[in-house]
């Protein structure tokens, strides 16, 4: 039962009442059907009327329930875009609006970090590129940083180097062919630029500015612009390269298709052997899941798909099947635990093998609200 009191705008003159009407004892004062002919029977069922509606929602509660991760991460969007323009023109005084993007990126992972993490396969199509890229770098990050529990304050200072980490190379992100030689002399110079522009913007936080400088660096020195190595590169540093190296894998771009999910995790495994730190690889792996979030699946019994949440362990995740065993998209999604046998996730589908959408609030509910 949903009991609320009875307003003015939910009875008129002459016109039936769609409920019983109780006092507040729960006593009946009039029953559905009733017709109020004067105003003073107004006055009255409004003074002591209450009513059962089961649509009524209370504005209290339905202001304590949390926002759509969507919606904040689509505003952290659109703020970050021309926050980042005006750094890369010159611009100053921009930290303290960074922080609020900052804000938004770290409200929606305590949300929901599974629709954090599903937005970087299911909502590319929000912002361009060069912004997109970094709000998901941001939320992978947060996650890592968060499982080895880093200091809240470097995790600060490792968001705001995640959205501002490509400042210094904001315009060739966006490039849709091969890079000239000039171009890739750019590239390998944006970390540099980018500090020099942070600085100019009124960046004082080190921490903030050596992990921007950093974010290329690999472990075995092979990385830029400085060639540091192992323990010399910072650690929030090395989790945004982590994330950067697989958010960039699964986004799609003008010139190649994204990768699967899984299989940009098994390039990181790989990459853990020289370029990247072994140890944080783990986590990220751990804390992503073999298929993670979103990722587009096939079960031994046929149906598709998609990761909803991780399970048990990182190679048994939930999943929502929306697609039958015959091919038809089914009305209500099915939840199957792949760890039951014929349940088991058989292979992974890329966005083009799969035959029918659906909204990402389907999945994950009011959380994934567009």
């Amino acid at each position: 039962m949903t009991i609320r009191r009875l307003t003015y705008g939910d009875v008129r003159l002459g016109e039936l009442l769609p409920w019983d009407v109780c006092g507040d004892n729960g006593a009946l004062l009039v029953r559905k059907g009733y017709v109020p002919t004067s105003d003073s029977q107004l006055d009255s069922l409004v003074a002591r009327g209450f009513i059962d509606d089961p649509d009524y929602r209370d504005p209290a509660a339905a202001m304590a329930e949390p926002p759509s991760v969507v919606r904040l991460l689509n505003h952290a969007l659109t703020e970050l875009q021309p926050l980042l323009q005006r750094i890369a023109a010159g611009g100053v005084a921009v930290q303290a609006e960074l922080e609020q993007v900052a804000a938004l990126v770290r409200q929606a992972v305590d949300i929901h970090p599974e629709v954090a993490a599903a937005c970087i396969l299911h909502n590319q199509q929000a912002a361009s590129y060069p912004v997109r890229h970094c709000i998901d770098t941001a939320v992978v990050a947060l996650v890592v940083a968060r499982a080895i529990k880093r200091e809240p304050a470097e995790q600060q200072s490792m968001l705001l180097a995640a959205l501002t980490m490509n400042v210094g190379m904001l315009q060739l992100q966006d490039e849709r062919g091969l890079l000239t030689e000039a171009e890739r002399a750019l590239v390998r110079a944006h970390p540099e630029r980018g500090v020099a522009l942070l600085r100019q913007a009124g960046v004082q936080d080190e921490t903030w500015l050596d992990c921007v400088l950093a974010h290329h660096e690999n472990e075995d020195g092979s990385g830029y612009p400085r060639g540091l190595a192992g323990d010399a590169i910072p650690c929030p540093a090395k989790l945004i390269a982590l994330a950067d190296r697989y958010c960039a894998r699964v986004s799609t771009r003008p010139y190649r298709k994204p990768m699967l999910p899984n299989a940009a995790l098994r390039d990181i495994l790989l990459e853990a052997r020289h370029a990247l730190d072994a140890q944080l690889g783990a986590v990220l792996i751990r804390e992503l899941g073999i298929y993670p979030i979103g990722t587009y699946v096939r079960l031994l019994n046929g149906e598709v798909g998609v990761v909803a949440r991780k399970g048990l362990n990182s190679t048994t995740p939930y999943v929502h099947s929306f697609i039958g065993p015959r091919g038809a998209k089914l009305d209500v999604f099915l939840q199957r635990d792949t760890r039951a046998d014929m349940s088991a996730i058989r292979d992974v589908l890329s966005a083009e093998q799969v035959d029918a959408t659906f909204r990402m609030d389907q999945v994950w509910g009011r959380a994934a609200l567009p």
